[in-house]
């Protein structure tokens, strides 16, 4: 009878240690490139300059890194920043600063943040975009809306 119990404990723990490990698998980080305009400005803004943001989010951790390369500003990048809630051709306040506030904005711009819960919801809807000032535009000359995959 006591070999019984055993077993039957055994098969218990078992599956609860398989629930468990099944509750930590965590999804991907997903790594995708936004590509930034001065078309996708709202207004859009006639200029040459153009740039890419390489980003990694992982959603376990709530954390985003970026890298930011720029192109043909025409003028100085004074700041970059993401920004939302907000759709495609639709405008939003600022959430996670992606230069230092009042430092230089130098290509490449690379760093990281964790966003908040809510954050990161907008985050992976959609409804986030990034967006690069300058002299010459000081709302934005380049912008792009980050998209990320969707994950399986």
């Amino acid at each position: 009878m006591r070999v019984s119990i055993s077993r039957r404990n055994l098969m218990w723990l078992s599956g609860l240690a398989l629930a468990g490990s099944m509750t930590l698998v965590q999804a991907a980080p997903l790594s995708f490139t936004v590509p930034l305009t001065g078309a996708q400005e709202v207004p859009p803004v006639e200029t040459k300059g153009s740039g890419a943001a390489d980003l990694t989010y992982d959603p376990g951790t709530r954390l985003v890194t970026w890298t930011v390369t720029l192109n043909g500003l025409p003028s100085e990048a004074t700041m970059a920043h993401f920004h939302g809630p907000a759709a495609t051709g639709k405008n939003a306040g600022v959430k996670v600063w992606l230069s230092g506030k009042g430092a230089p904005v130098t290509s490449p711009l690379k760093g990281q943040a964790t966003l908040s819960p809510a954050d990161a919801q907008e985050f992976l809807a959609g409804e986030m975009y990034i967006n690069v000032h300058t002299k010459d535009h000081p709302a934005g000359e380049i912008r792009g809306q980050v998209l990320p995959p969707k994950s399986n």
